[in-house]
């Protein structure tokens, strides 16, 4: 019934939990998730859960915050895209949130490794024919700006993707959907400080709009502050329910079909 198009199973505060979270997965009829990929020292393990499970897919990618661990190429990136089950480069993007906390002082133009990272994996996705999922924290206008230099205007030749746990603006959002792409919310949408995201979701087409826990961040309203793990994204639906007026099956149906369509998995 509902999909999580984006969640990070491999990490240490899930992966040894992992029966007990298939089990409340299917207990809240959560059938299908995508494991995403935040390094290539992390890939082989995504990638594993892939094949062990047949409702879960795998990506592969490096996150724009990470550094001091293997920088992929083009190739590297379609190698491994290329393999059974991995649906999607990414995640990537930009990440310029708090540099001056987090970043070491550094100022934006200091990130053009940032930058050049991600045109590598805009050229991977399409050269793979595959979607992106991309990160934008802080870093909006250009990551809209180095998605249209590198040729992605929603034509036949572009990859697409998706624009993953949406906190932009509602310009931000327009000119993602421009591009083509589509958006999926996160447990923050159900945050009692997020009316800004609620507006800027309840104008998104039905036929754009992807769910996702982003576990194990991010839970929801009643979980907030606790590990997310895929088992909750229906909250995130029931969220989006009540902004379009909506039941909640309908949501269910219409992000499932979405999932479906955009990573070319067919109708299930």
């Amino acid at each position: 019934m509902f999909v999580d198009s984006h969640c990070h199973l491999t990490f240490p505060e899930l992966l040894p939990r992992l029966p007990e979270i298939r089990a409340a997965m299917a207990e809240a009829g959560v059938d299908r998730a995508l494991c995403i990929c935040t390094t290539m020292e992390e890939f082989e393990s995504v990638h594993a859960l892939a094949l062990a499970h047949d409702n879960f897919w795998a990506t592969v990618g490096v996150h724009p915050d990470t550094e001091g661990l293997t920088e992929p190429s083009v190739g590297d990136l379609v190698e491994r895209a290329a393999r059974p089950r991995v649906v999607a480069i990414g995640e990537t993007g930009l990440d310029y949130y708090q540099m001056e906390e987090r970043k070491g002082g550094r100022a934006v133009a200091d990130l053009e490794w940032q930058r050049e990272r991600f045109r590598t994996h805009i050229r991977a996705a399409r050269q793979a024919g595959k979607p992106l999922v991309i990160h934008t924290r802080a870093s909006s206008a250009d990551t809209i700006a180095i998605l249209k230099e590198e040729g992605e205007d929603g034509g036949r030749a572009s990859a697409g993707g998706v624009f993953h746990c949406f906190t932009e603006t509602a310009d931000v959002a327009r000119a993602a959907l421009d591009l083509g792409f589509s958006i999926s919310f996160s447990g923050i949408l159900t945050f009692k400080s997020a009316q800004d995201l609620r507006d800027v979701a309840a104008f998104v087409p039905l036929d754009r709009l992807l769910i996702e826990t982003d576990s194990p961040y991010l839970a929801p309203v009643p979980y907030r502050g606790k590990i997310n793990n895929p088992s909750y994204v229906p909250f995130v639906a029931k969220q989006l329910a009540q902004l379009r007026g909506l039941t909640v099956e309908e949501i269910a149906r219409h992000t499932s079909a979405n999932f479906e369509r955009l990573f070319g998995l067919g109708q299930s």
